[in-house]
């Protein structure tokens, strides 16, 4: 039988004096793998469950260490640059131990729950006035077993806790987790369909029946709203933000978010060429859907507020 002690988790940042992520200063883990593939992800490297390999071409000095080790041809310097044949690399992760200057980074390790409760509590000075740990991803529900662990032993530190979902999950899982969790920050991407199908990699049917499943439960919950240009910069979408709130009965608030291209380098640096790329985002437009679609519609007494990180 598993221990606490045994449950592993694969974490690819701890984050310090997170201001974006939950209220008041807040330690944010980031837990790997995700089951939904947002074009626009500004966490690629949080889709794989698996450790990967991050290339920093501007720190590359073309030494060629890293294909002296690679067994698998994998590297390839000509000409003084530096290639990387992904489809070779098996995953061994042998040249980031090699690369002399940080060029090759690998993303995502597995530490325990004590591991990452003992960084967390570094930054406890911090949590005086509303702050705390919160899990996000990827989807931290994909790694649930550990998830829950780690949000006990927060709780049993005396931490204020909170897990951002896009609710791509097991409502069982949700449900448990909720006894540790005082704030979910619940994705709102777009309304459900085949447009959520195509952008998101899932119709959104689940997502948006396990908000509502949660939110009766009388969990508290804080929608976070990113608005992506060519996508869902829509009248229709504001509209839906509004209805949906107003079917919540636990909300406390809505956060807009504009898009921003923070996600573009880290995919190139782990070889995503399919990288999608919205067009210019219209502020003036942004705001007038706040406005004029979103406000009228809200019935809920809730404070809305725009963010500056997706």
């Amino acid at each position: 039988m598993s221990t606490v002690s045994d449950i592993m988790g694969r974490v690819f940042d701890i984050q310090r004096f997170s201001l974006h992520d939950g209220p008041g200063i807040r330690t944010t883990v980031f837990l790997k793998g995700c089951p939904l593939k947002c074009a626009w992800c500004h966490n690629p490297e949080s889709w794989k469950k698996e450790s990967e390999l991050f290339y920093h071409a501007g720190s590359c000095i073309g030494c060629g260490e890293c294909a002296t080790v690679c067994q698998h041809g994998a590297h390839i310097i000509s000409g003084g640059k530096h290639t990387i044949d992904r489809a070779k690399c098996v995953g061994c992760l042998a040249c980031a131990d090699a690369c002399p200057t940080g060029a090759l980074e690998v993303t995502g390790g597995e530490k325990s729950v004590d591991e990452v409760i003992s960084a967390v509590l570094r930054d406890a000075d911090f949590y005086k006035n509303g702050g705390g740990m919160t899990v996000s991803g990827g989807e931290p529900f994909l790694q649930s077993a550990f998830l829950i662990e780690l949000l006990k032993a927060a709780k049993a530190a005396g931490l204020h806790t909170a897990v951002e979902t896009s609710g791509a999950a097991d409502i069982e899982d949700m449900l448990r987790a909720k006894e540790y969790t005082d704030i979910f920050l619940f994705d709102c991407k777009m309304m459900p369909g085949e447009k959520h199908r195509k952008y998101i990699g899932s119709d959104g049917v689940k997502l948006h029946a396990n908000l509502k499943m949660l939110d009766k439960s009388g969990a508290k919950i804080i929608l976070r709203c990113p608005i992506i240009p060519s996508v869902n910069d829509t009248a229709e979408h504001f509209k839906y933000i509004a209805s949906l709130a107003n079917s919540l009965d636990n909300l406390l608030e809505i956060n807009i978010q504009p898009y921003h291209t923070t996600g573009l380098a880290k995919a190139r640096d782990i070889g995503k060429d399919d990288i999608f790329i919205p067009q210019d985002f219209d502020a003036k437009t942004f705001k007038e859907y706040i406005k004029n679609e979103l406000m009228p519609i809200l019935s809920n007494a809730v404070p809305v507020n725009v963010k500056s990180t997706v």
